[in-house]
């Protein structure tokens, strides 16, 4: 067997509030899906599959977080998040 010593976490280590994992996944899903699946002139049916998913994905960290979005902070950041989101859409839409 090995020791667990060799093995140890590290304190603190996994200490990223979950909060900011959904909103950072938020980002590259909709990014990757946006430079995959649209152009200036289309956007692809799979795009909006793949925002489907996210949005069920959002929903059940959500729930399973929900003591997190009691704090008014957090909510507007989450909801501030998901504004810019729209925003790239329509800015990338536009180039």
């Amino acid at each position: 067997m090995i020791p667990e010593e060799i093995f140890k976490r590290r304190p603190r280590h996994n200490n990223t509030p979950p909060i900011l994992l959904l909103i950072i996944a938020n980002f590259i899903v909709t990014f990757g899906a946006l430079s995959l699946f649209s152009d200036k002139e289309h956007v692809n049916w799979f795009f909006w599959v793949v925002e489907g998913g996210l949005a069920v994905y959002n929903f059940f960290t959500i729930r399973r977080n929900l003591e997190e979005f009691e704090n008014k902070i957090i909510l507007y950041a989450y909801v501030f998040s998901l504004a810019m989101l729209a925003a790239v859409f329509f800015i990338f839409r536009m180039m």
